[in-house]
């Protein structure tokens, strides 16, 4: 019988840099690379006679890409995504900083 976490540690060894950065994308002279903040998981478990099982699971947010025009490199941030995961970040920072304001009146 395989085993599972190993069949699944060898497909995940692949993830690397490729599940952050794009395949380069040549448009009228300009290259493009996509950019993104990926995560994943997975898990897997055998007993000890015939049963197994496994599963996964991840993420990819695009953040931007890098623009390159002749000799010209500079990264485009993708301002949707970077709202998105900055609305969260703003919202605990400032209950925190009020928590803490709240603490230092006692």
């Amino acid at each position: 019988m395989p085993n599972l976490a190993l069949d699944l540690g060898k497909q995940a060894a692949s993830f690397g840099v490729t599940s952050v950065y794009g395949e380069p994308q040549d448009v009228g002279g300009v290259t493009l690379i996509p950019v993104a903040v990926s995560w994943s998981g997975f898990g897997a478990g055998e007993d000890g006679t015939s049963g197994s099982g496994g599963g996964g699971g991840g993420a990819a947010i695009p953040v931007g890409a890098y623009i390159r025009k002749g000799d010209d490199l500079r990264f485009e941030p993708n301002l949707i995504s970077l709202v998105a995961v900055g609305i969260p970040f703003v919202w605990v920072a400032g209950r925190m900083l009020s928590r803490i304001i709240r603490a230092l009146k006692r």
